[in-house]
């Protein structure tokens, strides 16, 4: 497939070729021509597949078509580097078109943002957070809005930023087409794609599945033993750096607090941080700084660091392709690497889900000498279960640690 079968304005084609795009790629090809159609379109891709341009060329091609001069697109992002992003391919696709764009973000003066808003904006990328701002005070009108692009939508969910988006959409013309783009699909972005799309088109690129190089274990235990069950477990089973899942921010943040007390260099990375923070906890993580990073899934997004020996899902994630997405982060360039998992009885059908993506059941452990009281682990999940013995090296550091606290004998002379 190329560009030409889309039928697209001579001007946008010639902006393709001088911004250096040759062929579609697949999220391309696929949602450029639903949402020319005007379809709602939920899309599921990963960062780096070109979803940007997925959506920027057609909302310019059907607002040349319609001819409208007021703002008529408006495209949330989670952060101003994603704005600014996106904004800069909207000028780049939008060339020669007279068509403009602005980008909208707090951070900075709110001046040169009004006075561009002043002089009249066809599509605007904005963080929901100033957008809000300048409606509120009467510097932007919403209201002529025909199409809504929510990119990195999971992202906007773990920032804490679904009422702001809420409060926003009432403010939107209830007649309009809706795009919706994510990585993943948690519980609380699918409740509100059921609420703002409209028989959308589904499409799905880049799906991942899980690498053969790691080796996946399931542990059963109740949530109030989760975290003593973490300890016990570091205690036993000797790590290279350690990348730990949480389901939300607060956990991630708590946890990574919890182990530095008891002596690990453990760092968070979750979805309220800085941009200029994140970077900071991803560099330490990587250059050695912390052995262990606590993250969330939107928030993790990004990592490349080569040599993760470990991924403990502290809490199950929420879907089978969460799971190969966070597991995918251990046993790379050539290396092998583990998967732990914590499950509770209520996570019996996320298990199964799991385990038939990977295509084979999970091997169920139990730690030996752990206390899980009247809980028992073997009665939770079906499947074979095994005893985890401390390994030698971690009983030699044990033995290490009682040596160097136990008190030197005295020899008494006679």
């Amino acid at each position: 497939m190329t560009f030409n079968q889309f039928s697209l304005d001579k001007r946008i084609m010639d902006a393709i070729k001088t911004s250096g795009y040759t062929t579609p790629t697949p999220i391309q090809s696929r949602s450029i021509p639903k949402i020319l159609q005007g379809h709602d379109v939920m899309g599921l891709a990963q960062t780096g597949t070109g979803k940007t341009a997925a959506f920027t060329i057609p909302i310019i091609q059907n607002l040349l078509t319609r001819q409208q001069r007021q703002l008529s697109a408006l495209i949330l992002a989670p952060t101003r580097e994603l704005a600014e992003q996106i904004h800069l391919t909207s000028v780049s696709l939008g060339k020669g078109t007279g068509l403009r764009s602005i980008a909208i973000y707090g951070g900075v003066s709110k001046n040169s943002q009004i006075s561009k808003l002043r002089k009249g904006i066809n599509i605007a990328i904005a963080c929901p957070g100033r957008l809000l701002d300048l409606v509120g005070d009467k510097h932007i009108d919403l209201s002529h809005i025909n199409i809504l692009v929510l990119d990195e939508a999971d992202r906007m969910c773990d920032m804490g930023f679904i009422p702001d988006i809420r409060r926003i959409i009432k403010l939107l013309p209830t007649q309009r087409q809706t795009l919706f783009f994510a990585a993943t699909m948690p519980e609380d972005i699918k409740r509100l794609t059921n609420k703002i799309l409209t028989k959308p088109v589904r499409i799905q690129v880049g799906k991942m599945t899980p690498t053969k190089s790691v080796a996946h274990t399931l542990y059963p235990v109740p949530q109030a033993l989760k975290k003593s069950l973490l300890f016990e477990m570091l205690k036993q089973t000797p790590t290279g750096r350690l990348l730990i899942f949480t389901r939300t921010k607060y956990r991630a943040r708590n946890l990574a607090r919890d182990l530095a007390k008891r002596g690990y260099r453990a760092q968070a990375l979750q979805g309220n941080m800085s941009q200029n923070q994140r970077q900071r906890a991803i560099d330490g993580f990587r250059g050695n700084k912390y052995d262990i990073l606590v993250a969330t899934d939107v928030a993790s997004r990004g990592i490349d660091v080569l040599d993760i020996s470990h991924v403990i899902n502290y809490d199950i994630p929420d879907s089978s392709e969460t799971y190969i997405h966070r597991i995918g982060r251990t046993g790379r360039a050539n290396k092998t690497g583990e998967a732990f998992t914590f499950a509770s009885t209520e996570d019996t059908k996320l298990v199964r889900e799991i385990e038939q993506a990977l295509g084979s059941p999970i091997e169920r452990r139990t730690l030996q000498d752990f206390k899980y009281g009247n809980f028992v682990p073997e009665k939770q999940f079906q499947g074979k279960y095994s005893k985890q013995k401390p390994s030698a090296l971690s009983r030699r550091r044990r033995r290490k640690r009682r040596t160097r606290h136990k008190p030197k004998k005295t020899r008494t002379r006679h």
